[in-house]
């Protein structure tokens, strides 16, 4: 009883301080995500010491990731999803080659050594999937298509993440084993292919014999959704993968934009909790000792992520604006980073001064950014009435 004493009481901590800090954000035509991450560092075992379970916190906003996927890829058709795939390869490898190289040079230039270097660039690599895609509109014809480039873009970065946590996990146990490294190259096929055999001859009879009970569809979609993200996980992928698979497959039914807005309320309340987690993780008394390497790590890829994806974009015909539009929303460091980092301490490979840099850097960019694509481009969360689309 004390244990759902304490999670009630969490939550009421968090959803009334939310309620609070958003008001006093939509007053001053803030970020809501920026309030979000405030409220935990406010809150969270380094703040005030209102909530000392972040952990607990953040494997709940976990599930907000989930929704958002799934949620993303109701809007994707699959034939559409796989020619961005095809295209995006090479602009996902030498994108993450050139973030890995700025990484490790700013290791290097503050004297880190050469594995607390690779860490650092490899955490580079990647942009934050819940940035984004929360902020992107997903009615607007023109950012449907921006939406395929970028899902495109980070699942092919979450494939790579995938493969380097494993190789960390092998490095740090002196012991390479190939069977690891088998589910990244053989689970996405199979993944898809488990999918659509449910999805043809079960889940789409069902929805067409009750899609009427409305109830019924809206229970059916979550299951659908986590069952896949749990099997994704089960063979070695990520849950946001499986969850993503889960919406694709079901894009292709009239009764998925149904699904799409029934869900978003589920998913707001999860994905707060995530943001909760991330601000609640960040030490602010270790700013003093990173912030000049962390300062520097989030303004070159605040500056240069844009560029390069906006270069690398045009090279594959896409117009100047969109590769800009899509630099500045994945303009961002990525939570798998923090999850690489984690895994890189806790098997003692780097030291937890380059962990605090790391973080430091990521929650600047997911500041920086957030307000960047609020004030610059149309988001469900933009400051003004202009841009705001759902």
């Amino acid at each position: 009883m004390n244990y759902e004493q304490s999670i009630i009481h969490i939550i009421f901590l968090i959803f009334t301080g939310t309620a609070i800090l958003s008001t006093f954000a939509l007053y001053t035509r803030q970020s809501l995500l920026v309030a979000y991450i405030a409220l935990g560092a406010i809150l969270g075992p380094w703040g005030l010491k209102f909530v000392n379970d972040s952990r607990l916190i953040q494997q709940t906003g976990d599930i907000g990731i989930l929704f958002l996927l799934f949620l993303l890829g109701l809007h994707l058709h699959p034939q559409d999803l796989l020619h961005s795939l095809r295209k995006m390869s090479w602009i996902a490898l030498v994108s993450s080659w050139i973030f890995f190289i700025l990484g490790f040079a700013v290791g290097y230039l503050f004297h880190y050594t050469w594995i607390d270097c690779t860490i650092i660039g490899i955490a580079m690599m990647f942009s934050s999937t819940i940035i984004g895609l929360k902020l992107l509109p997903t009615t607007i014809l023109h950012h449907q298509h921006i939406g395929e480039l970028m899902i495109s873009i980070l699942l092919l970065q979450d494939i790579i993440a995938i493969a380097v946590l494993l190789f960390l996990k092998a490095f740090s146990d002196h012991a390479f084993s190939f069977h690891e490294f088998l589910p990244v190259v053989l689970g996405f096929p199979f993944l898809l292919a488990v999918a659509y055999v449910f999805e043809r001859y079960l889940l789409a009879k069902l929805l067409l014999k009750f899609d009427k009970v409305h109830e019924y569809i809206f229970i059916l979609s979550i299951g659908w959704c986590l069952c896949l993200a749990d099997l994704a996980h089960y063979i070695g992928l990520s849950g946001e993968i499986g969850a993503f698979i889960a919406g694709v497959t079901l894009a292709t039914h009239p009764i998925s934009l149904y699904i799409a807005e029934s869900l978003k309320p589920l998913r707001d309340f999860f994905l707060v909790m995530f943001f909760f987690a991330i601000g609640a993780s960040f030490n602010i008394g270790a700013i003093s000792i990173v912030i000049l390497p962390a300062a520097l790590l989030a303004i070159l890829m605040l500056l240069l992520k844009p560029v390069v994806f906006c270069y690398l974009l045009k090279l594959f015909g896409e117009p100047k604006a969109i590769g800009w539009e899509i630099g500045v929303r994945l303009g961002q460091i990525s939570e798998f980073s923090l999850l690489v980092i984690f895994l890189a301490v806790q098997k003692n490979l780097v030291s937890e001064n380059s962990m605090h840099v790391i973080l430091t850097a990521t929650i600047i960019t997911f500041i920086v950014s957030c307000y960047w694509v609020t004030l610059r481009y149309p988001t469900p969360l933009a400051t003004s009435d202009q841009l705001r689309r759902d």
